[in-house]
């Protein structure tokens, strides 16, 4: 089964692109954080890791990865787009109301209603990004 590195490299590379050594260690330190890491932040541990990779680099190669499907931002009220990881093609959050706690699950059981959007629109479903908001445990009990 190929790393999630791999398959990064091979999207990079399907989409007509180069993999030079900004764009792997930009991966790389994208993938160390989990993929949830702001460009600012993801800026700062490229130019820790290779002082010589500019910030520009980095916003760039980040509008690659958004455009190849790779990465998604999202915006959960902090202002800044968080970028995560699609290499699965899903993710998943819960995210409370209240607090901005954000719990990630694996786990889906939307086949159908995706499989319904999709013979209904004649759509073909690639990848989903879910968020579910409401209220976690801890603000319920409040």
């Amino acid at each position: 089964m190929p790393s999630t590195t791999d398959t990064i490299m091979e999207a990079i590379v399907s989409g007509g692109y180069r993999v030079t050594a900004a764009r792997r260690t930009i991966v790389a330190q994208l993938i160390a954080s989990d993929g949830h890491i702001t460009a600012d932040e993801l800026a700062a541990n490229v130019r820790e890791a290779s002082p010589n990779i500019g910030r520009m680099s980095v916003y760039r190669t980040l509008d690659l990865l958004s455009e190849l499907g790779v990465i998604r931002p999202i915006y959960q009220g902090t202002g800044a787009a968080h970028y995560i990881l699609m290499t699965d093609g899903s993710h998943h959050h819960l995210v409370c109301n209240r607090c901005s706690t954000v719990i990630e699950f694996d786990d889906c059981h939307a086949d159908e209603l995706f499989n319904a959007l999709s013979a209904q629109f004649k759509f073909q479903v690639q990848s989903h990004l879910l968020e579910i908001h409401g209220l976690c445990a801890d603000c319920q009990s409040k």
